[in-house]
């Protein structure tokens, strides 16, 4: 498919327009959380993403001239494009038990709801919570899933604790997002070597962003 101009802008030109200091620690997702944050990448807190998905044009509904971005208090309503396969990502709410809610990279365009999910900050524990507007229901890594199963992000739960918790980090230079579950510290990555009804299923599982399978690009979908 075509790739659409991504709504993000450079985070070191924002940041010294706003005088914006994005914070250098944030809650340590878990006993396994990698040692360090990857080299390139910045944790991004809600000020600082709404900043940066505010600056530009929306892929589908833009602001209104004039008006100012999102409140920090605010969740912002972003779709998510993986970089690996180009495709977004999407809340299977029609999917049977186990699977209900699975997240797949599998959708070409923008298409609603199923592609939409409201990103909503918690000042306390400095980490994000993802609600998919297909179900209204919070992302969740399935930790005690087997198999290939095992960790794969599904938009099941009512109300949002540890499972439900991630770091969102950003790279200037390439411009993408990589998120990192606070349950087991490890980076979400989209499957793009599962077939079946599992292809292309997000699950968090790499110990560290090592390339286009863990990252993803985010637009703003805010009216």
């Amino acid at each position: 498919m075509r790739r659409t101009t991504s709504v993000l802008l450079s985070l070191s030109a924002l940041l010294a327009a706003s005088a914006l200091t994005v914070p250098t620690a944030v809650a340590a997702p878990g006993a396994d959380r990698p040692a360090a944050v990857p080299a390139g990448w910045e944790a991004v807190d809600a000020t600082a993403l709404a900043r940066i998905t505010g600056e530009k044009d929306a892929r589908r509904a833009p602001l209104a001239a004039g008006d100012a971005a999102t409140a920090a208090d605010e969740p912002e309503l972003l779709a998510v494009q993986s970089v690996r396969n180009d495709r977004f990502v999407a809340t299977e709410k029609n999917y049977a038990e186990p699977n209900t809610g699975a997240q797949r990279a599998r959708s070409t365009e923008f298409g609603g709801s199923w592609e939409s999910y409201a990103f909503e900050w918690d000042e306390t524990t400095q980490t994000y919570a993802l609600r998919s507007l297909a179900n209204n229901r919070y992302v969740a890594v399935e930790k005690n899933y087997t198999g290939s199963a095992q960790n794969v992000l599904r938009a099941r739960s009512t109300s949002a604790g540890g499972w439900e918790r991630f770091v969102l980090y950003y790279n200037e230079t390439l411009d993408r997002w990589a998120l990192q579950s606070t349950l087991n510290g490890l980076f979400v990555t989209m499957e793009n070597g599962y077939t079946g009804s599992l292809q292309y299923a997000l699950r968090a599982r790499s110990a560290e962003v090592t390339g286009s399978w863990e990252q993803f690009v985010l637009y703003d979908i805010g009216a």
